[in-house]
C-alpha cells in the first residue's frame, strides 16, 4: 500500500507518513493508557487493604481458640477444622461477597441501607412518601427499567401493594443495621484483646487482668482519637495491613515446612464430612468458632467507600485470600504437633526471633481493623439517620477531601462504653467470640435476603440463578446460625441484647417520624383558604423574610395556619423550606434546590425543597442560606421570562413541552409558575416540578420587549433584597406526638415514653441547622396517634 501511494504521487508519500506517525502515536497512547489504568487499579487495590480488609485479616488471632477452647482431641479434628475454614473462606468472602454482593453497591456505597436504597429506587418500598416525580430525574437516581410482564414486575407489584411487605423489608434492614452496630462494639473488643494477649504468651507470669487493662487503655485511646478522623493517619493503614498479611502468610509457609506439610490434605472436602460425623454435637457447636474466620466480610461490603469493585477483588484474590489460607494452614500444621496449644495458637506458632516485631504489627493491625469497623458503624448510622430511622445526632465531617469520613460524637462514646464493658466484663476471648459470631451470621442472613430482591428487581437475573445463590448462601449461613444458637448462653446473648435495644430505638423513632409526616399531610392547609385571606394573609406584613421549616414537599403545612391564627403579624416574604433525604447516595450541588411560588405574586410566598442523599451532610449555615436566596432570585427572573408562555402547557428553557396532570390541578387549586434553582431549573403552572438545565447558572439576564414585565421583575427582586436585609427569621415547628387514651398499652409505652424520651435527649432541629437563638421562633403543637 505504501509503495502504491508513492507511485501515484510524491505528495501522498509525506501524507501517508504523517498518517502512519499519527496512528503509531495513538496506539502508543492507548497502550500507555492501559498501563496507567492497570497501575492505578493496583494502587487502589493496595490502598483498599487498609480500609476494607483489616477486620477479616485479624481473624487468625482467635479462630482456633474459639473452635477448640479446651484443646484439640485429635489430629483429624485439626485437619477437619482447617478444611471448614478453607471452604468457608472460599464460599462466603470470595464467591458470595467479592464476586457477587460487591456488585450490588450503590455508586460505591455498601451496607444494608445501600441495598435498601437500591430497592427503594426500583420499587416503591419507602414508607415515608415524601418523594416527587422530579426526584427520579436526578443524575444519581439511576435505575433499570422493568418489563411489565416479567417476573421482576410481578415481584415489584406484590411488594408495593402490601404495606406488610414494606414494613417487613424495613424491619429486616433495621435488624442488619443493629447487628452491624453490634459488630462495631465486638470487633475492637476481640481484636485488641486477642492482640494484647500476646504479652501473656511470652511472659506467662503476667496476670490476665494486666492484659485486659492494656486492651482497655488501647480502646480508650482509639475512641478518644476518633474526632481527628482517619485522613491524617489513613495513609499508614495500607502498609500496616499489607505488612501484616505478608507476615502471617510467610509465617504460615514456614510452619507448614517446619512442622507438618500433611496438613495440606485439608483442601479435600472429605475431611469436613469426617469432622462433623465424628464430632457429633460438640463438633457442630465448634462451627461457631469456624465462623469467626469469615468475620469482617460484612465490613468488607460496608467499607467499600470510593474503591472500585475491581480493585477490591484484586486485593482479595492476590493478597488476602492466599495469605489467610497460608496463615490458617501454618497454625494447623503447628497444632498437629501441639494439640493443647489451641488457646494461643497464633502467637505460639511464631518463630522466637521475630516474636515481638510480629506482636507490634498484630497490635497495629488490630487497631486498624477496629478503626475500619468503627468507621463503618458511623457510616451506617448516618444512612439510617437520612432514612428517618435514627434519632437526630451530630454528624461531623473529618476530611475535606473524602465525604465518607465522618465522626458522630454521641455514638462514639456509647460505642466506647459498651466496648469496654464487653472487654472487661467477659475477660474471655471465647465468650466474646461467641457474641461476635452471632452478630456476624445474622448480618450475613439479612444481606442474603436483600440480595434475592436485588437480583430480581435490579439485575433481572433468571430465577434459576437466584435459586442457586439463595440455596448455597442459606445452607452455609443457616448451618452456622444453628451452631451459634447453642452458644447463646455462653456470650451469644450480648449482640442480641445490644441489637434488641437499638432496634427498639430505631423502629420507634421511625414510627414517630412517620406519624408526624402523616399528620402534616392530612392536616395541610388548602390553597383556597390561603387565597381567601388575601395578600396580607389577614395579618400585618412586617419587613423581613420568614423561613418556615416543614417536612412537606408540597402544600401549605398546618403549622402555618397555627402560626397566623395565634400571632398578629407575618413577614413580608414567606418561604417554606423542606429539607428531605432521597434514596440516593448523594445529590449534586447543582441539582439540590427546587423553588416554586405559592399563590399569586402579591402574596410573596415561595417553597424551596433542598434534596440530599444519605451520604450528604446538611448543615444550616450562611452558605446554605445564601444559596437558598440565590435560587429564589433566579426563580423570579426565570418566572418573568416565562410569563409570555401559554398557561395550558409546561415549557422548559429549551422548548421541551410536557403535559400537566389534571389531577394535580384539582388537588392543588392553584395555577402558579415554579422553577428550581441554580443549574437545575423548571417552569411549571401547577405544584409539580419539571427540572431542566439552565445555560447560565449564575448570571441570568432577562431580555424581553415587555417593559412592564421587566419593571415588575426588578421591583420584586428589589423587594426581596430589602426584605432580606431587614432580617431573616427561622420558624420551626415543635410537634409533640402523644398516644390516644384508648390506645393499647404497648403503643402508649412506645409513643409517650420511648419516643418522647428520644425526642428529649436527641439534638433539636435548631441545633442541627445551627440556627442562632435570636432569629429562631418555635411554634408548638400537639397531635394524638
Amino acid at each position: 500500500m505504501m509503495f502504491w501511494v508513492e507511485v501515484q504521487s510524491g505528495n501522498l508519500h509525506s501524507r501517508s507518513t504523517y498518517y502512519y506517525l499519527v496512528l503509531s502515536s495513538l496506539l502508543m497512547l492507548f497502550s500507555f493508557a492501559q498501563k496507567f489504568s492497570a497501575l492505578l487499579l493496583l494502587r487502589l487495590a493496595y490502598q483498599s487493604l487498609g480500609v476494607v480488609y483489616g477486620d477479616l485479616g485479624t481473624s487468625p488471632l482467635y479462630v482456633f481458640y474459639n473452635t477448640f477452647p479446651h484443646g484439640a482431641k485429635d489430629r483429624e479434628d485439626v485437619i477437619g477444622a482447617l478444611s471448614l475454614i478453607i471452604y468457608s473462606l472460599t464460599l462466603v468472602p470470595l464467591l458470595k461477597y467479592v464476586f457477587i454482593v460487591l456488585r450490588a453497591n450503590d455508586n460505591g456505597q455498601g451496607g444494608t441501607f445501600a441495598l435498601y436504597s437500591l430497592l427503594c429506587r426500583h420499587a416503591n418500598l419507602k414508607i415515608i412518601p415524601n418523594q416527587h416525580r422530579t426526584d427520579e430525574e436526578l443524575t444519581t437516581y439511576s435505575r433499570a427499567t422493568i418489563h411489565e410482564r416479567s417476573f421482576a414486575a410481578k415481584t415489584k407489584r406484590w411488594l408495593e401493594t402490601h404495606a406488610f411487605n414494606k414494613n417487613s423489608i424495613l424491619m429486616l434492614v433495621l435488624v442488619g443495621t443493629c447487628m452491624v452496630i453490634g459488630d462495631g462494639i465486638l470487633t475492637p473488643a476481640i481484636s485488641v484483646l486477642s492482640a494484647a494477649g500476646g504479652i501473656k504468651v511470652n511472659r506467662p507470669d503476667v496476670d490476665s487482668g494486666v492484659v485486659v487493662l492494656v486492651a482497655v487503655v488501647i480502646l480508650v485511646g482509639l475512641f478518644s482519637l476518633q474526632h481527628y478522623g482517619t485522613d491524617r493517619v489513613g495513609w499508614l493503614f495500607a502498609p500496616i495491613v499489607l505488612l501484616w498479611f505478608l507476615l502471617i502468610g510467610g509465617i504460615g509457609m514456614y510452619n507448614i515446612w517446619n512442622y507438618d506439610s500433611s496438613v495440606l490434605k485439608a483442601f479435600s472436602p472429605v475431611y469436613i464430612y469426617r469432622y462433623l460425623r465424628r464430632g457429633g454435637r460438640e463438633g457442630w457447636t465448634s462451627l461457631g468458632g469456624i465462623l469467626l474466620s469469615i468475620t469482617g466480610t460484612e465490613a468488607l461490603f460496608a467499607d467499600l467507600a470510593h474503591f472500585p469493585v475491581s480493585s477490591v477483588q484484586i486485593a482479595f484474590t492476590l493478597v488476602v485470600f492466599p495469605c489467610l489460607l497460608l496463615a490458617y494452614s501454618g497454625q494447623a500444621a503447628y497444632l498437629l504437633l501441639n494439640l493443647d496449644h489451641t488457646k494461643d495458637a497464633f502467637y505460639r506458632s511464631i518463630p522466637e526471633k521475630i516474636y515481638w516485631p510480629v506482636f507490634v504489627v498484630a497490635t497495629a493491625a488490630a487497631i486498624v481493623a477496629s478503626q475500619a469497623t468503627i468507621t463503618a458503624t458511623f457510616s451506617i448510622i448516618k444512612q439510617a439517620l437520612a432514612h428517618g430511622c435514627f434519632p437526630r445526632v451530630k454528624v461531623v465531617h473529618t476530611s475535606k477531601n473524602f465525604l465518607g469520613q465522618i465522626y458522630i460524637p454521641d455514638m462514639n462514646w456509647i460505642l466506647m462504653i459498651l466496648c469496654i464493658a464487653v472487654t472487661a466484663g467477659f475477660k474471655n476471648q471465647n465468650q466474646i467470640g461467641n457474641a461476635y459470631g452471632t452478630a456476624v451470621v445474622l448480618v450475613m442472613l439479612v444481606t442474603t435476603l436483600l440480595m434475592i430482591l436485588i437480583m430480581l428487581l435490579v439485575w433481572h437475573c433468571h430465577w434459576i440463578l437466584v435459586v442457586i445463590f439463595t440455596l448455597t448462601s442459606l445452607v452455609v449461613e443457616c448451618t452456622y446460625f444453628s451452631a451459634v444458637l447453642f452458644k447463646v448462653d455462653q456470650g451469644g446473648w450480648a449482640p442480641l441484647v445490644i441489637a434488641g435495644v437499638f432496634f427498639i430505638i430505631m423502629y420507634v423513632w421511625h414510627y414517630g417520624t412517620l406519624k408526624r409526616y402523616e399528620f402534616e399531610m392530612h392536616s395541610k392547609v388548602s390553597m383556597a383558604w390561603v387565597l381567601g385571606l388575601g395578600p396580607s394573609l389577614g395579618l400585618v406584613r412586617v419587613p423581613g423574610v420568614g423561613l418556615v421549616y416543614t417536612e412537606l414537599a408540597s402544600g401549605v403545612p398546618h403549622i402555618f395556619s397555627h402560626f397566623i391564627t395565634n400571632l398578629p403579624a407575618i413577614h413580608s416574604v414567606v418561604v417554606f423550606v423542606c429539607v428531605k433525604y432521597l434514596p440516593v447516595y448523594t445529590v449534586p450541588e447543582e441539582e439540590r434546590f427546587l423553588v416554586k411560588r405559592i399563590g399569586p405574586k402579591n402574596f410573596h410566598m415561595f417553597r424551596c425543597v433542598a434534596r440530599y442523599g444519605y451520604k450528604d451532610l446538611h448543615k444550616k449555615d450562611d452558605d446554605f442560606e445564601k444559596k437558598l436566596f440565590h435560587n429564589l432570585f433566579v426563580f423570579v427572573k426565570l418566572e418573568s421570562m416565562m410569563e409570555g408562555f401559554s398557561d395550558s402547557d409546561e415549557y422548559s428553557l429549551y422548548g421541551q413541552q410536557t403535559v400537566e396532570s389534571r389531577d394535580a390541578v384539582l388537588n392543588n387549586n392553584n395555577n402558579d409558575n415554579t422553577a428550581s434553582s441554580n443549574v437545575d431549573l423548571s417552569i411549571s403552572t401547577v405544584d409539580s416540578i419539571v427540572p431542566v438545565r439552565s445555560p447560565s447558572p449564575v448570571n441570568i439576564t432577562v431580555q424581553s420587549s415587555d417593559r412592564v414585565s421587566s419593571h415588575t421583575e426588578v421591583d420584586e427582586l428589589e423587594f426581596l433584597n430589602n426584605c432580606r436585609d431587614a432580617g431573616v427569621v427561622h420558624i420551626l415547628g415543635n410537634t409533640v406526638v402523644r398516644a390516644r387514651r384508648d390506645s393499647r398499652f404497648y403503643k402508649k409505652i412506645a409513643v409517650d415514653y420511648i419516643y418522647a424520651f428520644l425526642r428529649k435527649i436527641c439534638r433539636e432541629h435548631s441545633v442541627i441547622f445551627n440556627i442562632p437563638h435570636e432569629s429562631l421562633l418555635n411554634v408548638g403543637q400537639i397531635f394524638y396517634v
